[in-house]
């Protein structure tokens, strides 16, 4: 938490247009000089429910979601079933006031839309004297009003991103910016007229708070305003990648929609197909014929593609799947945030599994082992899995923009000319020894040669096969195949760790304790880590994102410098510990758990308690998450 921030949340229903919005005023403050970070709440619903996103702006470098917030946009639901309060869903309308109080911060500013939240709605809430209580300051305003007025209803939104500016002391200059960008016509002037009058109208309030807008300062380098999603697209893009097939499931859809919408650019491809088996098997068929190709899906639409991934490991054929986790079982929680199917990806099909897995923390990453993710896949004849969670997906963070300046690959890893081909093995009937026991370069990777090819003809089964791809039941064979394709792993491992390490370093080095933390998590667990070490804890962090084929001797050297460590996951049976005990098991007695399954992410806050709660042997006082003790504890 910085001393000159501000966290805005804003509040509505689904179909309000309130991610929009947070976007727009992210976008704004960014391009004031600010850095920003956003947070995203919806329901798993088309219209109406309880949505909210946070937009975290400060002066200083913005990691994570924050501690709460102090600033509430609350425009009420338009799109509610029932606005009674005794529905079964309780009165919608007023949910986005209501179910938002708990999280603000003492001394907080709350603007609501006493155009649809009406007194005897606001009288149930008792606000009045919990406002006092907290020293809230409260700003009624008829944001529903002012938008009739000067056109429609639906921009009380504008409204309110003006009343926010006015409040704050902040020039609406770049959020007129942004909409002379975004409209045109009646749109544009209407939505202009209603951001002036508005923001007029909020001046003229007697202000009783002590917040503004942070401070802002140009940046040294052009920002753009980016998602985890987003930054796998591009990568994958960067790396060659020309054609994707897919069928829409959150939180997976983002990197489906954002590479349908870029790939024709590229003259690539983009197919929308039936159901998540077809999509993972039409991946594998292009890539099979020579293109760079991907796919994905999240949570059960994953465990269909479960097959098309044993084929592609038998065959070695490359491909890049994106798994978005979310929270399940089944259908489970679908746009919530979880991080439950690592252990799913790691060992879903059939078989003992020969793939590898990359698990970023941030857009950085996402970018960078997407990148990775295809190269590693292309040149080893693997399917490589990037697997990510809907709160990555759907955060929004500023990056610069030469972050992305890099030189595209279209190689298309261990493939044959077929001059090469010519002089490579064959069988006596003329076929392309494709799968070797022993490849000639003395590597595990037997080249390969793409349909159409002179000489490159071979069988391609997910049987076990023999060099020209013929089924095999031959016991040898079986052994020289299976170890081969097994051992790829360990020359990937040694791949990584000469030419580039995923793994992220936080924290004093010679620090007592350590935090363990993979994945969407880890910048919130380092800025817990800054926290508690200004506290006078002495602690460091160690980010993992390879988690197959994992990374045993980087990891085992952090371990062995921390006398306990705390793995912070967000899960209710700590796969990501079990991975590591079942890969460096003496470990096991120094790693306790922190544990959160309830939807929504951590905060940098609850990691501090979770730490302290472990190195003090107390119980954890907070009931939304669980502290499991080491094991023999």
């Amino acid at each position: 938490m910085t001393d000159n921030e501000l966290i805005w949340r804003i509040a509505g229903g689904s179909g309000d247009g309130i991610d929009s919005t947070s976007q727009n005023f992210a976008k704004a403050l960014m391009r004031s000089g600010l850095d920003v970070f956003t947070h995203r709440h919806y329901p798993s619903r088309i219209r109406g429910g309880h949505t909210f996103v946070e937009v975290r702006a400060s002066d200083e470098d913005v990691r994570s979601r924050g501690d709460g917030y102090n600033f509430l946009l609350a425009l009420g639901d338009s799109f509610a079933r029932n606005p009674q309060d005794e529905a079964y869903y309780g009165d919608e309308e007023v949910k986005p006031l209501s179910e938002n109080l708990h999280d603000l911060r003492e001394g907080g500013v709350i603007v609501y839309d006493e155009g649809l939240l009406d007194e005897d709605a606001i009288a149930e809430l008792n606000l009045e004297a919990r406002a006092e209580e907290n020293d809230w300051h409260v700003y009624p305003m008829n944001l529903r009003e002012m938008a009739r007025e000067h056109g429609r209803e639906v921009m009380r939104n504008t409204a309110g991103v003006a009343v926010t500016a006015a409040l704050l002391g902040t020039d609406p200059a770049f959020f007129e910016e942004l909409m002379r960008e975004n409209m045109s016509g009646d749109i544009l002037e209407d939505n202009l007229s209603v951001l002036e009058d508005a923001y007029e109208r909020a001046e003229e309030l007697e202000h009783t708070h002590d917040l503004t807008m942070p401070e802002a300062a140009d940046h040294d380098d052009e920002q753009v305003l980016l998602s985890g999603s987003n930054a796998i697209a591009y990568g994958a893009l960067d790396e060659g990648c020309r054609f994707i097939a897919g069928y829409p499931m959150t939180p997976w859809t983002d990197v489906f929609t954002i590479m349908s919408q870029h790939l024709p650019k590229f003259g690539g491809i983009s197919e929308q197909v039936e159901d998540e088996i077809a999509a993972a098997a039409l991946a594998l068929g292009a890539s099979h014929a020579g293109v760079k190709s991907m796919s994905g899906s999240s949570g059960g639409g994953f465990a269909l593609m479960s097959e098309p991934l044993g084929l592609a490991e038998m065959t070695e054929t490359p491909v890049v799947l994106v798994e978005a986790m979310r929270a399940g079982p089944s259908t489970g929680m679908p746009t919530k945030p979880e991080q439950a199917d690592l252990e799913h990806v790691l060992y879903t099909s059939q078989g003992d599994s020969a793939r590898v897995v990359f698990a970023p923390a941030n857009i950085r990453e996402c970018y960078d082992q997407t990148r990775a993710a295809f190269r590693i896949a292309y040149e080893y004849q693997i399917p490589s899995i990037v697997i990510y969670d809907q709160k990555l997906q759907g955060e929004l963070r500023n990056v610069d923009e030469s972050f992305f300046d890099r030189e595209p690959n279209a190689d298309p890893g261990s493939v044959l000319t077929e001059e090469e081909i010519a002089d490579a093995a064959h069988h006596a009937s003329g076929k392309f020894q494709r799968f070797q026991h022993e490849p000639e370069d003395g590597s595990n990777v037997s080249p390969r040669s793409v349909p159409g090819q002179k000489d490159g003809r071979y069988l391609a089964t997910g049987n076990e096969h023999n060099p020209s791809g013929h089924i095999s039941e031959d016991p040898d064979n079986r052994i020289a195949q299976m170890n081969r394709r097994l051992d790829k792993l360990d020359d990937i491992r040694a791949d990584l760790d000469e030419n580039t390490s995923h793994q992220t370093y936080h924290g004093p080095e010679d620090a007592d304790y350590g935090i363990l933390v993979w994945g969407s998590h880890q910048d919130t667990v380092f800025e817990a880590v800054d926290r508690l070490n200004d506290d006078g804890h002495s602690v460091k962090a160690l980010g993992v994102s390879d988690m197959a084929p994992y990374p045993v001797e980087e990891v085992s050297a952090w371990l062995e410098s921390v006398d306990e460590a705390l793995v912070v996951e967000m899960n209710a049976s700590a796969q990501f510990r079990g991975l590591t005990q079942k890969e460096i098991g003496r470990f096991g007695p120094k790693l306790s758990s922190l544990l959160k399954y309830n939807g929504n992410p951590f905060e940098p806050a609850e990691i501090v308690e979770g730490f302290e709660t472990s190195i003090n042997g107390e119980d954890l006082a907070a009931s939304n998450m669980k502290y499991l003790p080491a094991a023999g504890d």
